[in-house]
Order: structure tokens, then C-alpha cells, then sequence
């Protein structure tokens, strides 16, 4: 069993619905964030999740991540006692040769920010760049969801 997560994340600048298979509706808490680690709760669709991450290394392309599924009762009820601040998304799915690109629409207060992801199982894996990728923004703590759930994108001007 693999913990190591391995990404690139990149603002989105052109257009990638049309390329999508499928989009998925996310709504997440935190339950606990400090020094890069944290524990979070998903609701994707009709699933629930719990998520554990570690921090980032020096890249910022790697990082450990422990993901469980649970019932989507239990996710609802974890939300419950999250942290202040939630991130809500739609998630589009678009592949692109050997990799998937994960690309989020934020919403609520984060609206108007969208962020693409690709994982890869190196950090020198090659890899295609699709042209509806704009500025890359790995290993930029303001991208990461964590930071966005406490630091909305609508109130950084």
C-alpha cells in the first residue's frame, strides 16, 4: 500500500469541460490543521471520506496521505465538529494520455479560483501538459485547499 502522494498543481487558464468524462460535487472540512498536517473530511457526491496528510517535502510535490473511505452519515456527522471555513468544488475529470488532470471549480467564497492537478508516481515522471494549463502554483501553500478554507481566494486583493 502506497502513502505518498506525488502532484503538480497549475492555475487553469483555458477551457477543459468539454474534455471531461465526468464532475463530482465536493463539499470538505478540516478537523485539525497545523505545521502542514491534516486531518480532513470529504463528502464527494454521496461518498464520505477521511483523510489524513502529512506535509509537504522541500518540492512540494510530495507528501504522506492516508484516505478512508466511511459512510456518508459518518462524513456528515464529522463536519460537524471541523474547523471554521469549507471548501466546496466540482471536480472535473479529464484524461489526458496516461494520467487523469483533476480540475477544481471553487465555489462559496473561494469562487472565480480554478486549479488543475496531476498525479504522477515520480517527481520526474514526464508528463503531457495540457494547453488549458496556465501558471504552475506547486508547492504554493496559498493553493493548497487547507490554506483556502481559512483564507478564502475571494479576500486576497
Amino acid at each position: 500500500m502506497e502513502f505518498i502522494e506525488i502532484e503538480r498543481k497549475f492555475l487553469v487558464t483555458g477551457e477543459f469541460r468539454d474534455k471531461a468524462v465526468r464532475c463530482h460535487h465536493i463539499e470538505q472540512g478540516y478537523i485539525a490543521c497545523a505545521n502542514g498536517r491534516t486531518v480532513r473530511v470529504r463528502i464527494r457526491d454521496d461518498q464520505g471520506f477521511l483523510t489524513i496528510k502529512g506535509p509537504s517535502d522541500r518540492t512540494g510535490m510530495s507528501r504522506f496521505e492516508f484516505e478512508k473511505e466511511i459512510t456518508l452519515e459518518e462524513a456528515v456527522s464529522l463536519m460537524s465538529v471541523c474547523l471554521p471555513g469549507r471548501i466546496v468544488k466540482d471536480r472535473y475529470l479529464v484524461p489526458d494520455g496516461p494520467h487523469t488532470v483533476e480540475v477544481d471549480v471553487f465555489h462559496a467564497e473561494n469562487e472565480g479560483l480554478i486549479l488543475a492537478e496531476i498525479e504522477l508516481r515520480s517527481e520526474t515522471e514526464e508528463y503531457i501538459r495540457p494547453d488549458f494549463l496556465g501558471q504552475e502554483v506547486t508547492g504554493d501553500h496559498r493553493y493548497s485547499n487547507a490554506y483556502l478554507s481559512t483564507n478564502p481566494y475571494a479576500y486576497w486583493q
